[in-house]
């Protein structure tokens, strides 16, 4: 082999291995791009699924807060709202509203009258509140129901007294038979009728767009409206009360000028009002009444010690005991000081009481006596009693003056 083709053959062999490291280079490259590629789309879904988390969190920090002040109530005491610790008080109204379209012209005159006439007389803010909830019919359903049931038993029992005559082999009254038939057709068409109700007002449940608006007016009353004095909170919820329902009473007189009826709410409806406002989609199918008979309430209560409950009734009947031993001492001690005061006055009086009851003894046997020996007597008694007294009003200034020191 010559030296042309020698450098033939190395200058083939190094195109190969330079389109080999070329190829080789290329695939590198391509490997290199699908990693970073990779790398930085999971590093895009762990940045998605952190940037979630945070805004999770946000949400749920948002949704907490939001609800707080949403309820923006301590508790429900005394038919009243108590919020912000005890410093804000309110009383609520509820008001029967009236069909104003189909009145007259004279009627509403009227009513816009009255109504002028209440806001006159108001001298605070209040805050008008309405409340759809949904017509439930379940309670109205259950008595229809047993209505029904008892209409068909009282016609079972016609049907077998009916059927009891007529196999009877008595003789048979006519009448008797007439009017138990016309009895009997009677509560028969009211069974079916009633069952016709029960089926409508089972298809009119079925319905969840029947509502019913409710109308409510906010009273408020403000702690710091209290200008002078120190008060407790108890003081503070007493003047409150007090402050709240004249003000609401002397709304409800107003609103009657307007054909209004009004009502202040108890403490059990205004629970029912508030559950029904933060409770609005669950208070259709559970409501408060069955709520309350579940017993959730109990839920949150925590029973005090057992001990404890012992001590507290054992102070009780100690206190209780100690107090009708109190009572009944000082009674009688005061009956024994009223005694011993009468005696001692009766001792100190005693020539006076004398004169008195022989002066008596002698009126009481004037038809006896006369009257002239009768007066005399009373005389001698009176003299008696003149001359005592100047005796002792002779040895009371003797001793005045021999305590002041004359003669």
């Amino acid at each position: 082999m010559n030296n042309s083709q020698i450098t033939n053959l190395l200058q083939s062999l190094l195109i190969i291995m330079g389109v080999v490291l070329a190829v080789l280079i290329i695939v590198l490259i391509i490997v290199l791009i699908k990693r970073m590629r990779k790398d930085n789309g999971a590093k895009q879904k762990k940045d998605v699924a952190t940037k979630k988390k945070d805004k999770n969190s946000e949400t749920m920090q948002y949704n907490q807060q939001s609800v707080f002040d949403f309820m923006e109530f301590d508790k429900i005491e005394d038919n009243m709202i108590i919020q912000k610790e005890g410093f804000k008080y309110l009383m609520v109204i509820e008001c029967q509203g009236i069909n104003y379209d189909l009145m007259s012209g004279l009627e509403k005159v009227s009513v816009e009258q009255g109504f002028i006439q209440f806001l006159n007389t108001l001298r605070q803010s209040i805050q008008i509140y309405t409340q759809t909830r949904t017509v439930n019919l379940g309670g109205s359903l259950n008595n229809y129901k047993e209505k029904v049931e008892d209409i068909k038993r009282k016609l079972e029992q016609m049907n077998a007294r009916y059927d009891e005559i007529l196999n009877s082999r008595e003789h048979i009254n006519p009448t008797e038979i007439q009017r138990l038939q016309y009895e009997i057709i009677k509560q028969r068409n009211l069974y079916d009728y009633g069952v016709d109700i029960v089926k409508t007002t089972e298809k009119m449940s079925l319905n969840k767009n029947i509502l019913r608006k409710y109308y409510y007016i906010i009273v408020p009353y403000y702690a710091e409206d209290i200008v002078s004095g120190k008060y407790d909170k108890e003081e503070i919820k007493g003047l409150a009360f007090s402050e709240l329902y004249t003000n609401c009473q002397s709304m409800i007189q107003s609103l009657g000028a307007c054909s209004i009826h009004g009502k202040i709410l108890n403490s059990r409806e205004l629970a029912e009002l508030l559950y029904v406002a933060y409770n609005r989609d669950e208070s259709e199918s559970y409501e408060l009444e069955k709520a309350i008979r579940a017993g959730y309430n109990e839920l949150y209560t925590t029973s005090p010690d057992v001990l404890d409950k012992k001590m507290k009734e054992l102070d009780d009947v100690i206190n209780e005991r100690a107090k009708v031993l109190a009572n009944s001492v000082i009674r009688e001690a005061v009956i024994e000081t009223k005694r011993e005061r009468d005696i001692k006055e009766k001792e100190k009086n005693i020539d006076t009481l004398v004169d008195e009851t022989a002066k008596d003894m002698i009126y009481e046997s004037e038809d006896r006596l006369g009257a002239e020996l009768t007066e005399k007597s009373i005389n001698k008694i009176n003299k008696k009693q003149t001359e005592e007294e100047e005796k002792a009003n002779e040895e009371k200034t003797k001793k005045s003056r021999r305590a002041t020191g004359r003669k």
